[in-house]
């Protein structure tokens, strides 16, 4: 949110995403209330796990856009707090698939519109759970945002 209120200020058109209807809503209600709405925030739904999705969010971005894109910032994440010994192969995959790679995945939907900009640009948001153990039940969390410390710097250049 911050991300979009920030970008958005400095005159950007900016879409963004949530997968909970509700929560989106909030967000572009309370943008609007603090006098945000000027600036050019879109919204809609997306569930990054979904690989259509993620593929049809690109596809309608890209247009909005005209085949250009500045940025992309892959700003996702969520957690399932837990002793490692107590995460399921469904828990692992949630995590891995909403936290990496959905962000990888944006990332190479997004390469043409970035690369047609002529200077495009992609930040990845991590955590410092993603580069120190902090040993309070996030160790898969952990693993999907020091995945951005390792190959996908350079990946894309």
């Amino acid at each position: 949110a911050c991300y979009c209120r920030g970008i958005g200020k400095s005159g950007a058109t900016v879409p963004t995403c949530s997968r909970s209807e509700t929560q989106l809503n909030e967000c572009l209600h309370e943008w609007k209330m603090q006098g945000f709405w000027n600036f050019g925030v879109t919204g809609s739904v997306n569930d990054v796990v979904s690989r259509a999705q993620r593929e049809e969010l690109m596809s309608t971005v890209s247009s909005i856009f005209y085949g250009k894109l500045n940025i992309l910032i892959n700003n996702v994440g969520t957690n399932i707090s837990k002793p490692t010994s107590e995460y399921t192969a469904e828990d692992f995959s949630f995590l891995m698939s909403t936290n990496f790679e959905s962000a990888y995945h944006f990332s190479q939907l997004a390469y043409p519109p970035l690369k047609a900009s002529g200077a495009g640009s992609i930040v990845f948001v991590s955590s410092v759970a993603g580069v120190v153990s902090l040993n309070i039940g996030l160790s898969i969390y952990s693993s999907t945002k020091g995945n951005f410390f390792g190959d996908i710097h350079g990946v894309f250049r």
